[in-house]
């Protein structure tokens, strides 16, 4: 994409943005990025730290998730194997597409992260809808990883206690509730609070170790089942042609990582489109192959009966299953207050924004709103988790929003960097760009609409 001429649009400044609100919202990015400070100088002329293929091995963490864990009931829904991997391979145009545009909105309008690209490229509305979309984006997803540790515990406990189910159900401590709320208080409260989560590369590594041995754990069974382990039902085709789009969430809740992709971009030595653009599609082909292993393999083992959350399908004393799932509480567990924290430094931003006072004016006062806000997080994500139990009723709201990070703001990015220009003629590929982000806004709209309706529909009617 050719940069033209034109200055980005910058209203932004005209809400007192500080520069504390900036540094806290520069805050929400992948883990691992070792980040350069942020000036003019300092873009393109390879000061970064991270080499490009250090960079492909970030954008495939910050994409490989606990997500990871619904994809077989994806191509349950989608109809079947030859459905879902059409699907997957259509939206991972878009879906690389997109981080594309992102780069070239950051290097264009001199920002460092998600939202102050949207903010700088297409002003102050859009830059606050971004902000609230990740706060609630953010918000889901510590939902979602609150009723996946449920859903493990449960399983474990039932491999621990040897008893009869009537006896094990009459326990207290064996009370899913309470599981749940025990290991949030004693471990994700105390990792929350903190002002700096230092810890966030320790937590990257086990994130990557963990979601690979999940799949390798479901290929390997699927290869050589157990006896007991047999397909209800195979489908082969979707039973109507709007089924399809109900995987759509669970695939973009799993490849969304645009949200820390820009900070990912200009940490690179050499912060380049063409040399992202190479770092991005060898990074989804990456992250497209280990959700294919465990769609299409835990899919055609259970078939049309296989859980949301698909360990659940194996038995509970299988012990190398019993094993990812002690790796998938562990990843929960230190991906939680990352996700708050970033989902908190969003709201601080916002709240210093429309105040106008700085951190250094208000240093007690924030202590007590960070404690504020993040008890309140925590027993509100709690709360609903605890009420919840259904993983897949939370990916289909938050895997909705995540469309608006994958295709409406990279399309208005681009739509809006595009009119930006000042070119005496428009090309064929200025013409080719604008109607390239028009589609995707498009697109996205209806992925974000289709999506929550259902979402909605289908709790109203349960």
């Amino acid at each position: 994409m050719a940069q033209g001429t034109g200055s980005i649009n910058s209203d932004y400044k005209d809400w007192e943005w500080s520069a504390d609100a900036g540094e806290r919202a520069r805050l929400l990015q992948s883990p691992s990025v070792e980040t350069v400070p942020k000036s003019g100088e300092s873009q393109g002329n390879g000061l970064g730290a991270t080499s490009a293929l250090g960079a492909v091995f970030i954008v495939v963490n910050a994409a490989l998730g606990a997500g990871l864990l619904n994809f077989p009931a994806a191509f349950s829904m989608a109809g079947g194997v030859a459905v879902g991997i059409a699907l997957q391979m259509c939206m991972l145009i878009f879906i690389i597409g997109g981080l594309v545009i992102l780069a070239y909105c950051s290097q264009a309008s001199n920002e460092r992260t998600y939202q102050e690209v949207v903010w700088a490229v297409c002003g102050k509305v859009p830059g606050v809808l971004c902000e609230v979309a990740i706060a609630v984006y953010t918000f889901g997803t510590c939902i979602a990883f609150l009723i996946i540790i449920g859903d493990q515990e449960d399983k474990i406990i039932a491999a621990l206690v040897t008893e009869p189910e009537e006896a094990e159900s009459s326990r207290w401590y064996t009370d899913r509730k309470f599981t749940i709320s025990i290991t949030a208080f004693l471990l994700i409260l105390p990792l929350s609070i903190p002002k700096e989560i230092g810890f966030q590369k320790y937590a990257s590594s086990l994130s990557v170790i963990g979601t690979w041995y999940v799949t390798a754990v479901i290929i390997i069974k699927y290869i050589w089942p157990d006896k007991e382990l047999v397909p209800v039902e195979i489908p082969t085709s979707p039973s109507t042609w709007t089924a399809v789009f109900n995987a759509v969430p669970t695939i973009c809740f799993g490849f969304q990582c645009h949200v820390s992709s820009v900070p990912v971009f200009n940490s690179m030595k050499q912060p380049e489109v063409k040399t992202w653009g190479a770092v991005v599609t060898a990074a989804m082909v990456i992250a497209l192959f280990v959700y294919m292993g465990t769609g299409v393999c835990g899919f055609l083992t259970f078939g049309a009966g296989v859980e949301q959350d698909v360990l659940l399908s194996y038995p509970s004393n299988d012990i190398p299953v019993a094993l990812a799932r002690a790796f998938i509480i562990l990843c929960v567990l230190t991906s939680y207050p990352i996700l708050h924290f970033c989902g908190r430094a969003v709201l601080e931003g916002l709240w210093l924004r429309y105040t106008g006072v700085t951190v250094e004016e208000d240093v007690v006062r924030e202590r007590r709103r960070r404690l504020l806000q993040t008890i309140s997080w925590f027993l509100l994500t709690l709360l609903l988790a605890l009420f919840i139990p259904d993983i897949g009723k939370v990916i289909s709201v938050i895997g909705g929003l995540a469309a608006c990070f994958i295709f409406i703001f990279p399309g208005l990015c681009l739509i809006q960097a595009k009119l930006s220009e000042i070119q005496e003629t428009r090309a064929i590929s200025w013409w080719a760009q604008v109607s390239y982000g028009v589609f995707m806004v498009t697109l996205g709209a209806f992925i974000f609409g289709q999506t929550t309706a259902n979402a909605i529909f289908v709790d109203l009617t349960a």
